[in-house]
C-alpha cells in the first residue's frame, strides 16, 4: 500500500513561484482530499514499479503540507515534460524496501523543494537532474544509496542548495551528497550536517568542497530562481519542519512517530522498512479530529454537508451560499471558487 495525506489546504497552480505558506492565487486548483488518509493497496512482494506519487507531464503545480509514504518504487517522483512545480512543507517517507526511494526529480522545467522532510528512504532523497531549488529541507536517516544525489548523469543540471539539514541515522552509511559530476552545476550555501548519531545537535556547516558535495561544478552566485520569502537558518528550518511539515493540521500516528520519535532522537532511532503494517508503524491509523481511514472502510468524521459539494452546511449558511445546492465550483465575488474560499479558511 501507499499512503497520502494532505493538510486542510488546497494547492493551486503557480508560475514557478516558491511561496511561503499560506498562499492564495487565482488559478486552476489541484483537487485534493484534505485532512484525510488514503490507502492504495499494492503488494509488498512482486511488482515493484509502483510510485506513491508520480508526475510525468504538467505545469504550474504546488504540493503543500502533503504526507506521502510507502512507495514500492519511488515515493514522490517528477520526470519528463513537467515545469514550475513546488513541493513545500511536506513529508516524503519510508519508501519500501527493497528499493526504498524518496524519489527522482528530473525535469528541466524547474522543481522547488522547500521546508520538507525526507526520512527513512534508502536512496534518492532526492535524486536530482535538471533545474532544482532545494531550500530549508531536512533529510534524516538516509541509507546506503545516498541522500541528495547530484545528477549522476551526462545531462546538465542547475541547482541552488541552501540552508538544509542532514542528520545521519542508524541506516546511514554514506555522505549526504553523492554521485555528482562536472555536469551538475550548483550553488551551495549553509548546509548543516550532523553525522554522529548521538542524540544531540553537534554538527557543522559543510564547506564548499568536492569531499563534501561530490565532484560537482560549484557556482559563485545563486541561480535566479523564485525562492522563499524568508530563508531560515538550518536549525530554524529543522524546528519549522518538526512543527509543521506534512499533513500537520491533525497529524496521524505515522507522522507523529516519524517526527517525534525518529527525527526527535537526532540520530538514534530510524530504519528503512519493508512492511508498513509491522511494528512500530502498524499501518495507517486514526487522525485526531479528522478521517479514520478513507479506504477500505469509508468511514469518517465530517461536518454535515447536505448537498455533498465538499463545503459544510454551517460554512455555507454563514457565508451566504446554499447548503442545498452543489455550488462548490461556482466563482465567488472575490474571483475564487467557493471550495477554494472554504479550504483556505481552514488554515
Amino acid at each position: 500500500m501507499s499512503r497520502l495525506r494532505d493538510k486542510q489546504h488546497q494547492g493551486k497552480a503557480s508560475p514557478s513561484m516558491a511561496m511561503d505558506y499560506p498562499i492564495q492565487r487565482r488559478a486552476t486548483p489541484l483537487r485534493v482530499i484534505f485532512d484525510s488518509e488514503w490507502e492504495f493497496p499494492t503488494k509488498l512482494q512482486g511488482d515493484s514499479g509502483k510510485d506513491a506519487i508520480t508526475i510525468a507531464n504538467g505545469a504550474n503545480m504546488i504540493f503543500d503540507h502533503v504526507s506521502v509514504s510507502w512507495g514500492r518504487d519511488e515515493t514522490f517522483s517528477i520526470n519528463g515534460d513537467v515545469s514550475n512545480v513546488t513541493i513545500s512543507d511536506s513529508i516524503i517517507a519510508q519508501g519500501l524496501e527493497t528499493h526504498s526511494c524518496g524519489g527522482l526529480i528530473q525535469t528541466d522545467g524547474g522543481v522547488s523543494i522547500i521546508r520538507s522532510l525526507y526520512i527513512d528512504n534508502k536512496t534518492r532523497n532526492p535524486k536530482v537532474k535538471g533545474v532544482n531549488e532545494f531550500v530549508n529541507n531536512v533529510v534524516y536517516n538516509w541509507g546506503g544509496g545516498g541522500g541528495y544525489i547530484a545528477g549522476d548523469s551526462d545531462g546538465p543540471s542547475y541547482a541552488n542548495i541552501l540552508n538544509n539539514v542532514f542528520i545521519s541515522g542508524p541506516s546511514t552509511s554514506v555522505h549526504p551528497f553523492t554521485r555528482g559530476n562536472a555536469n551538475f552545476h550548483t550553488y551551495v550555501s549553509n548546509n548543516y550536517y550532523d553525522p554522529d548519531q548521538d542524540g544531540t545537535l553537534n554538527g557543522w556547516i559543510l564547506a564548499e568542497s568536492t569531499d563534501n558535495y561530490s565532484p560537482v561544478d560549484f557556482q559563485a552566485t545563486k541561480y535566479n530562481y523564485p525562492t522563499v520569502g524568508t530563508l531560515l537558518s538550518p536549525l530554524d528550518a529543522l524546528a519549522k519542519v518538526k512543527a509543521s511539515a506534512g499533513a500537520s493540521k491533525s497529524r496521524d500516528h505515522v507522522d507523529t512517530y516519524l517526527i517525534n520519535t525518529e527525527l526527535g532522537s537526532l540520530g538514534k532511532i530510524g530504519t528503512t522498512i519493508t512492511d508498513p503494517t509491522a511494528s512500530p508503524i502498524n499501518g495507517p491509523g486514526p487522525i485526531s479530529g479528522g478521517t479514520v481511514r478513507l479506504f477500505p472502510l469509508m468511514t469518517f468524521h465530517a461536518p454535515v454537508d447536505t448537498d455533498k459539494d465538499g463545503i459544510p452546511d454551517a460554512y455555507e449558511t454563514a457565508h451566504g451560499t446554499n447548503p442545498n445546492v452543489n455550488d462548490s465550483a461556482n466563482i465567488a465575488s472575490n474571483g475564487y471558487a467557493n471550495i477554494e474560499n472554504y479550504i483556505n479558511s481552514l488554515v
